[in-house]
């Protein structure tokens, strides 16, 4: 059923094995070991643009993330309600929650026709998937370090005889091969989801427990896996991961995931820096001052102290200045040897202000 699938990963190595057969041995486990690796950039190639659309999806998901909680706390326990209002919000911002996984499904069909057609490998077999009887013969033959690529860990039966039967391989060397492969495999992997969290930025709640899992289960798994997995899968996996870490080394420094020190570093360089020229007034024109405001304090003394005293007390007492209670009042004067406009020239003290309170309320009050 996935005859077509198996012929076009097979195609796609015997077409990089005829470029690299033009200056390597054909029949070198070096030629078939870069074939499968410039097999795994040729996918990731083909799939860099539904990459660029997981990140983009991510990063609408971390900007709907305060909106979610909103709509949590509104609903509380209303499930149904809640997923229904979380769903219309992502449809109105255009976010699709399916798009993270877009590169990573692609990739498990052509791991699997890879297994699958790197095990039907075996010396004096007919040609598979495409491939002529000489080149799945090399392809079968072909080693690394002294295990074929064809071969695991755990093989047995007539492929391990036939293989072992080749010479320069030994179980011991194919099992050292297999083992340095699958422990870089597991730690390549750590780093590469590793990386994936601190692209997807920080995540609380459920989110948090399956990047916790999948960080530590991820190469657990493949490393009790591994011991299964024949030579040419190992160092396709270890090619994946090694371009996937490239790859998103360059994501981070390009698109930083919002709110970390990389992206307000980012948004600060990219802030346009002002002249102060640009501020300063041009040649012939008169610059702007603001206008001070002037204290509360002064602007509610400034009354008492331009009023005049004397005319404050007669308009206390309500009689004009030429009336004969302000001639009486002078001629007291006279008599007590204060000189005329005394009341003028009489330093202002605390009891003076205090004496002149009546004639400002009543001044006040006559305007």
């Amino acid at each position: 059923m996935l005859d077509w699938l198996y012929t076009g990963i097979s195609w796609v190595m015997a077409r990089w094995h005829d470029v690299l057969s033009t200056f390597l041995d054909p029949a070198g486990g070096l030629t078939w070991a870069l074939s499968i690796m410039l097999l795994v950039v040729t996918v990731r190639l083909l799939l860099f643009p539904l990459f660029v659309k997981q990140v983009k999806s991510q990063r609408a998901m971390q900007e709907l993330q305060p909106e979610i909680a909103k709509l949590r706390k509104q609903y509380g326990s209303d499930r149904q309600g809640m997923s229904q209002a979380i769903m219309a919000l992502q449809k109105e911002r255009g976010v699709n929650p399916l798009a993270g996984c877009l590169p990573i499904l692609p990739q498990i069909p052509i791991f699997l026709s890879l297994f699958h057609v790197l095990r039907r490998l075996a010396p004096g077999k007919e040609g598979l998937y495409s491939w002529s009887d000489e080149t799945t013969d090399q392809a079968a033959r072909a080693d690394l370090f002294g295990a074929p690529i064809s071969s695991s860990f755990n093989m047995d039966g007539q492929k391990a005889e036939d293989l072992l039967a080749l010479p320069g391989v030994t179980q011991g060397s194919i099992r050292t091969v297999a083992v340095i492969l699958i422990v870089i495999m597991c730690v390549t992997t750590y780093f590469t989801q590793k990386q994936i969290m601190k692209r997807s930025g920080p995540v609380e709640g459920q989110a948090a427990m399956i990047q916790k899992v999948l960080l530590y289960g991820m190469p657990l798994s493949l490393f009790v896996t591994g011991f299964f997995f024949p030579i040419g899968v190992l160092l396709y996996w270890v090619t994946n991961n090694a371009w996937t870490f490239g790859q998103q080394f360059f994501i981070l420094r390009k698109m930083p995931p919002p709110g970390s020190a990389a992206a307000l570093a980012k948004a600060a360089a990219e802030k346009p820096a002002i002249d102060p020229k640009t501020l300063a007034p041009k040649p012939g024109a008169k610059p702007v001052r603001p206008k001070p405001g002037r204290p509360a304090a002064a602007a509610s003394g400034s009354t008492p102290a331009t009023g005049n005293p004397a005319a404050g007390d007669s308009a206390t007492d309500g009689s004009p200045t030429g009336s004969p209670n302000g001639a009486s009042d002078r001629a007291s004067d006279r008599a007590s040897g204060t000189p005329a406009g005394g009341a003028k020239n009489r330093p202002r003290s605390g009891g003076s202000r205090a004496g002149q309170g009546p004639a400002n309320r009543g001044k006040r009050k006559r305007r």
